[in-house]
């Protein structure tokens, strides 16, 4: 028998044991005026423990089918409450990154690295802080899936971290997200790129630094399944490591073909280019709206 990682356990039990939003810890509900009190809260819990020992439905079938749809509501509703999901701007504008003379990869966000997805990003990342896992879950999904893909067309490239960070945060955190990113959109993960290692963090760098810094840090370890690669990161603060990963993925795998005008850019999943790799990026986070 399979068993479930801690996390994996934890994250189970957010979604349908715990009815609590992931942020402000008050019921998961359709609106935060409608929230339900607590005594109702514990009435409808009671009753379901009732039904529950008894194996048989309750007196009053009404009441029954009134419990049955909160408590579906409220697994459907997200794991975020209605008021801190709006709270939250969600999907700012996709922003482009140029990968080769002419072509550029657009990057779509989830939201913008603010509070809360920043501290929250950086409890994970750093701190191996697994409770803010399901607001990390919430987040990545809102991603829309690129029209199209799916799991017979398309894989998901988490962004590869090296041995050595392997070995000194213990686990490997963008892989734990891209995980749920492929349980989410039904596409599976592939591993079919690998990272040099003697490359540094890029937290702290400036953009320059950052370009620098992963130039060249990618390399192809074998031919992509499939024409449609989804390449994701947690966070893209300038897309520096997103756009050399899709450098890498285009310079090795981009058919000889060119259009004949060059007057307007590309996009790397022009359908002009015939036979072409359809390339997409995502990420948890981008800037700042402040």
């Amino acid at each position: 028998m399979h068993r479930l990682a801690p996390y994996q356990t934890g994250l189970w039990l957010a979604e349908y044991v715990d009815i609590r939003c992931q942020l402000c810890r008050v019921y998961r509900s359709t609106a935060q005026p409608q929230l339900l009190s607590s005594s109702s809260a514990h009435e409808t819990l009671d009753t379901l423990s009732a039904c529950s020992s008894a194996n048989v439905l309750p007196n009053d079938h009404s009441r029954f089918v009134r419990v049955r749809q909160q408590i579906t509501q409220r697994l459907k509703s997200g794991l975020l409450c209605t008021h801190c999901h709006h709270s939250i701007t969600w999907l700012p504008k996709p922003f482009a990154v140029d990968i080769a003379a002419g072509t550029a990869l657009s990057i779509q966000a989830a939201t913008y690295y603010d509070y809360p997805l920043r501290q929250a990003i950086r409890a994970f990342k750093h701190h191996e802080d697994m409770t803010k896992l399901p607001l990390l879950l919430h987040a990545i999904r809102q991603l829309p899936r690129p029209r199209g893909c799916h799991k017979n067309n398309s894989v998901i490239v988490a962004m590869p971290t090296t041995e050595q960070r392997l070995i000194k945060r213990g686990f490997d955190p963008v892989s734990i997200l891209a995980a749920q990113l492929a349980k989410h959109w039904c596409i599976p993960l592939w591993q079919g790129v690998e990272r040099v290692d003697n490359t540094v963090s890029q937290q702290g760098l400036t953009r320059a630094e950052r370009l620098s810094n992963v130039d060249n840090a990618f390399a192809l370890i074998e031919k992509p399944p499939v024409k449609r690669l989804l390449l994701f990161d947690d966070v893209a603060t300038t897309g520096a490591s997103l756009q050399a990963l899709g450098r890498a993925i285009y310079d090795q795998t981009n058919p000889s073909q060119k259009r004949p005008s060059q007057n307007q850019p590309l996009t790397v999943d022009d359908p002009s280019i015939p036979n072409s790799y359809h390339i997409y990026a995502y990420a948890l986070a981008h800037g700042s709206q402040s």
